[in-house]
């Protein structure tokens, strides 16, 4: 029999476990948004990574949705490969309102302070770093064993660098210059290590510890749109989300301005909470009236003052009273 050291090995290429890491999440989404899972995976001996966009239903906790997409994926995938698959990296492309859930899942509950923001991974400046680095580093290489191996001139432009730097001291305008340019550099990458980066994502209030879930600003301003635009009386509605506030801009169509201002920011307030964002934002709302809104007319007895007109009786209803003259304009019987 042969023995297993030579019987060969089972290679699970990339694009395998990503197919199976999309279908397991499409068993947990609704059928509507399992088509729209994309995702990428990468093997490495016995571990493979794995990360995945999704749409996620809508008004369903988030968190919560997003930690059942996350373990399932895992575990299904483990068991369909026999790799170890931990739990994958999990974006959220967008919310679809109206999907249902595929399962009522609990509200979630906050679990220690957690992180504001997201970490950018930095991938551009980094990979432009490595090529800057990487080339210039390998020219330099490249003609140094030119000269000493094979015993060649080195470069010309070696040689003009060497000559210009040996004529050119600390003083010089261009060295000063030069460094300078160094410095800014420097500093660019020092707060790009020490900045989150991801400030356009807000975290969201999650179950686990583990488990780490960011919305980006655009689809809470879409959900505090459509929750303003439901009130009575307004128009178009322009929602901006910033870092810390959300400003909502909604014209006024009809109605009483101070009533509609109140049910749209009760709507809003109402919409922010049920984003459940780990660092509440402060909202205002500002009402800008069309050119064909009127502010709707006091009631009797509401404070002004006056009572309305008595409506004068067609002639003939009984009242006794003839239509007014044409000379005095009154009516015949009105006492003075």
């Amino acid at each position: 029999m042969t023995a297993a050291a030579d019987r060969g090995s089972t290679t699970i290429a990339d694009k395998a476990v990503r197919k199976i890491a999309q279908r397991a999440a499409g068993e947990v989404l609704p059928p509507s948004l399992a088509g729209a899972v994309r995702g990428s995976a990468t093997v490495r001996g016995r571990r493979a990574g794995v990360a995945l966009r999704v749409a996620l239903p809508y008004p369903a906790p988030l968190s919560e949705t997003a930690r059942q997409v996350r373990e399932h994926v895992a575990d299904r995938t483990r068991e369909l490969t026999g790799l170890d698959v931990p739990p994958p990296r999990l974006t959220v492309s967008r919310l679809a309102a109206g999907a249902p859930a595929a399962a009522p899942v609990p509200p979630p509950v906050a679990v220690g302070p957690g992180p504001r923001y997201r970490w950018s991974a930095r991938r551009v400046p980094t990979a432009l770093l490595l090529l800057v680095g990487t080339a210039a580093g390998a020219t330099l290489t490249a003609d140094v064993l030119r000269v000493h191996v094979l015993d060649h001139r080195p470069a010309a432009w070696r040689l003009r660098a060497v000559d210009w730097l040996s004529g050119h001291g600390p003083g010089d305008p261009a060295v000063t210059t030069g460094s300078l340019v160094a410095v800014a550099l420097g500093v660019w990458l020092l707060a790009l290590a020490v900045t989150p980066g991801r400030r356009r994502r807000l975290t969201l209030v999650t179950t686990a510890s583990d488990v780490r879930v960011a919305v980006d600003r655009t689809a809470v301003a879409a959900l505090v749109r459509d929750a303003v635009g439901e009130v009575n009386g307004l128009g178009a509605v322009r929602v901006r989300v910033r870092r810390r506030r959300v400003l909502a801009r909604a014209r006024l169509a009809f109605g009483e301005r101070d009533d509609v201002l109140r049910q749209a920011v009760a709507a809003a307030d109402r919409a922010l909470e049920r984003c459940q964002l780990r660092r509440p934002l402060r909202c205002r709302v500002v009402l800008v009236p069309e050119a064909t809104w009127q502010p709707p007319l006091p009631a009797y007895g509401s404070g002004t003052g006056r009572a309305p007109a008595d409506p004068v009786p067609p002639y003939g209803s009984g009242t006794g009273l003839a239509p007014a003259g044409p000379a005095t304009g009154e009516p015949e019987g009105a006492t003075a």
